[in-house]
């Protein structure tokens, strides 16, 4: 009796490794041995920098914050302290939210952090 080969179970296996690496440059797309080396990579890449993006995004909405902050003579760290000592509790992705689209809302928490502090 002949040996059984696997041929679809190993053609599904290839072609889904081929289909993850659509979009690679040179052979790495269309080469079984490269495109599963770059897709695996791929896949490193992704993970860690799936935990990359949350450290941006706090860095951005930082960083809008304290151009908010700045605008209204405070920096960053005396506005956040000020918000903690008036006891008002919002995230910094609020916060920036508040200091794009909401310029009077974030004036008046300006406003409380500084009357906090003095």
């Amino acid at each position: 009796m002949a040996r059984s080969q696997g041929k679809v179970a190993s053609r599904a296996r290839r072609k889904k490794i081929l289909t993850r690496a659509k979009g690679f440059r040179g052979r790495s797309n269309n080469n079984f041995r490269l495109a599963k080396q770059r897709s695996e990579k791929a896949m490193q890449y992704a993970y860690r920098d799936r935990r990359v993006r949350k450290r941006n995004f706090r860095s951005l909405w930082i960083q809008r914050i304290n151009a908010g902050a700045r605008a209204h003579g405070l920096n960053y760290s005396q506005f956040i302290n000020g918000l903690n000592k008036a006891g008002i509790e919002i995230d910094r992705k609020v916060l920036s939210d508040l200091a794009i689209r909401e310029p009077e809302a974030f004036k008046t928490l300006a406003e409380k952090a500084i009357t906090a502090l003095g």
